[in-house]
């Protein structure tokens, strides 16, 4: 299939999943969450917690109590004394609220990001100031917390394809029936795919991309290819690239 028969395809797919219908219990994701709060805060929580299974995800979600952002830092881990997800400990849980809660006191986590960014204009590079500026924020280590917010790589090409982080941008930059557009400093154009394995190994399957590593390269080589397809909005077709992957549809849908 020629890339220009694919691109029609994607295009009325993404256009088929531009609905609030898609985020459902039925069809559980993050971003079912984060849309009730229309909180660039909450949204990044939501974001970070996103691996594993999506209806996992959605129900340790509900549980978290969005408030304690407005509580103290004694009070904060009291109250998420006994929680867990994963690979993350109570205490992992507790540092990133605690994290979050101190960034509220310096700014947004927009112009955190911006800051980064505006240098050269880089996601990545607003993605390296912004876990820096946590980081410096509050310097908490474990395992859980250093896979939650993750570390700023020695070599970023060679870097993993940080997918949670890109799909937090993509939620707070994008704005449609799905995404929430609540940021207004970084372009769409400006963002990168949230390359999973479903959008990963769809995107090999159906001969979008090349690489065999999922990682940053094959991340800019989808994000390139989609850019010549839409040079405003290249990851528009990210949400419904991953649902083909993750209902192990056929790209080729009968009428």
């Amino acid at each position: 299939m020629k890339h220009t028969e694919i691109k029609a395809l994607l295009e009325a797919e993404a256009a088929r999943r531009n609905d609030a219908a898609e985020l459902s219990y039925d069809r559980p994701d993050p971003l079912l969450v984060a849309s009730r709060f229309q909180d660039e805060t909450v949204a990044l929580v939501c974001a970070l917690f996103a691996y594993g299974n999506a209806g996992q995800i959605v129900k340790f979600l509900e549980t978290l109590d969005f408030s304690l952002f407005d509580a103290d830092e004694t009070e904060i881990k009291a109250a998420l004394k006994g929680y867990y997800y994963r690979f993350q400990k109570f205490k992992d849980v507790a540092a990133l609220f605690i994290a979050l809660k101190r960034l509220k006191g310096v700014g947004s986590i927009e112009s955190v990001f911006y800051e980064g960014y505006k240098r050269e204009e880089s996601i990545l590079d607003g993605l390296w100031h912004f876990i820096d500026t946590l980081r410096d924020l509050y310097p908490y280590r474990s395992y859980g917390y250093d896979f939650l917010i993750g570390k700023v790589p020695k070599k970023p090409l060679s870097a993993g394809t940080f997918k949670r982080y890109m799909m937090f941008l993509r939620w707070m930059v994008r704005s449609d029936a799905l995404d929430m557009g609540l940021w207004s400093k970084i372009p769409s154009s400006a963002l990168l795919m949230p390359l999973d394995t479903h959008t990963f190994s769809v995107a090999r399957k159906i001969g979008l991309l090349r690489r065999k590593s999922y990682d940053m390269k094959a991340v800019l080589e989808l994000t390139e290819l989609f850019r010549k397809w839409d040079s405003d909005d290249p990851i528009k077709y990210d949400f419904a690239l991953y649902r083909i992957g993750q209902e192990k549809l056929p790209l080729i849908r009968p009428d």
